[in-house]
């Protein structure tokens, strides 16, 4: 699909859940709407400005009606997806930028600024229905699992946390030691019983939840510059539970498979702009992935043509195989009927009288020579000495000892 142009930086963007629209969140401030179809073609749906300040952070409710928007302005505005018009402002949420958003559940919605403060948010009501402060640097990423019910978080402070939504406490349930590097993205892998975390030294830290969240099980190096956006791929592709897309600093969005690890390919690039955040439309199932980078254009991918040209290359090759093995085990067959055919029963040819005298005579020698042979090796073998277990005979004088003849003593 060719990229859509949307007249500045793109600091975010979301799909709707079952329709084919993007929504993107931009440096100006404009939250703009476009409609594409599986020809590439698109379209504007809306475009507004809530603030002039930039829009960091998107969010879109679970029946894809209403649109969240936030970003340097420090308020929260709800957007009619159907109209494209702001419908609810909640002013001063954050007292600081706030950075990111997520939906939790149909009726609750989490955000995090930049001085690490976390907030939950329920749509229906004005006020925050709970506040977390137990990170000191800006929040850069929410982890939802729904099984616990427990929201996951990662800071620039280089910790992540876990928080339980059903509980009262203003502290999270976990939080991971210090990783000495900042946390910037993450995403669940293996059907969510293990987590990979992207970081700004290019390193995915892989944390398992049956290990706890106190620290990383494995780290996996590779990229040459900061992760700063993790997605996973659709379900129905083969090792979807293990292979993921990472947006890079490099501007290269990549397809790896984890444990093993293997890098698959380069699924887009965006040249020398480093790649803020990625997105797989129709609620994570569908065909297009959208990336976004410090350029003025949105990049829509299409997976089919990465992943199911993939599958076709393996099927070919594995196909060429199975017919260079068929060939080969044929020859070899073959080859084995010629060698039978080679290699029957042989005709012994019968041995005169004169011939067996002579065979005996040199067999005789031989025997003879061997024995000579082992005696002068007898001979020559040396007998060993006995071991003096007391190294009586080694012993050394002592200083004042004397020897001396036992007829000496016999005179006293």
């Amino acid at each position: 699909m060719p990229d859509i142009p949307v007249g500045a930086q793109i600091f975010d963007l979301a799909f709707h859940p079952n329709r084919p629209v993007v929504f993107t969140g931009l440096l100006t401030g404009h939250v703009k709407a476009f409609g594409y179809d599986e020809q590439g073609n698109h379209e504007p749906k809306f475009s507004l400005r809530p603030s002039k300040r930039s829009c960091r952070t998107l969010a879109v409710s679970a029946d894809g009606t209403q649109l969240w928007a936030a970003g340097k302005a420090k308020v929260i505005h709800t957007i009619d997806v159907a109209t494209g018009e702001v419908v609810d402002t909640r002013a001063a949420a954050h007292d600081a930028p706030i950075n990111r958003m997520r939906r939790l559940l149909p009726n609750l919605l989490a955000s995090g600024d930049d001085d690490g403060v976390i907030k939950l948010w329920d749509p229906r009501k004005p006020d925050a229905v709970r506040k977390y402060t137990h990170h000191f640097d800006f929040i850069s990423d929410f982890m939802w699992l729904d099984d616990k019910k427990q929201l996951v978080a990662t800071s620039g402070d280089g910790t992540l946390s876990v928080m339980d939504v059903r509980s009262k406490k203003l502290e999270p349930v976990a939080q991971s030691e210090d990783q000495e590097d900042e946390l910037l993205s993450i995403l669940p892998i293996k059907g969510g019983q293990k987590v990979v975390v992207g970081t700004q030294l290019g390193i995915l830290s892989i944390f398992n939840r049956k290990s706890g969240w106190g620290d990383c099980v494995d780290r996996i190096p590779g990229h040459p510059q900061s992760i700063d956006a993790l997605c996973a791929i659709p379900s129905h592709y083969p090792n979807a539970h293990s292979t993921i897309l990472t947006g890079s600093s490099d501007g290269l969005l990549r397809a790896v498979q984890l444990l093993p690890t293997k890098l698959l390919g380069v699924v887009a690039d965006h040249g020398e702009f480093p790649i803020e955040r990625i997105a797989v439309d129709m609620n994570g199932e569908g065909r297009w992935v959208g990336s976004a980078g410090h350029e003025e254009v949105l990049k829509l991918t299409d997976l089919k043509e990465v992943f199911e040209d993939d599958e076709k290359d393996e099927s070919d090759a594995a196909d060429s195989d199975d017919d260079a093995g068929g060939g080969s085990v044929a020859a070899k067959s073959e080859a084995d009927s010629d060698s039978d055919g080679e290699d029957g029963p042989e005709k012994v040819a019968p041995t005169t009288k004169q011939e067996g005298v002579d065979a005996e005579e040199e067999n005789a020698d031989r025997s003879s020579g061997d024995e000579e042979e082992v005696v002068e090796e007898r001979k020559k073998r040396k007998r060993k000495k006995e071991q003096d277990p007391l190294n009586a005979m080694k012993r050394k004088k002592g200083r004042n000892e004397l020897e001396a003849e036992p007829a000496f003593f016999a005179d006293l």
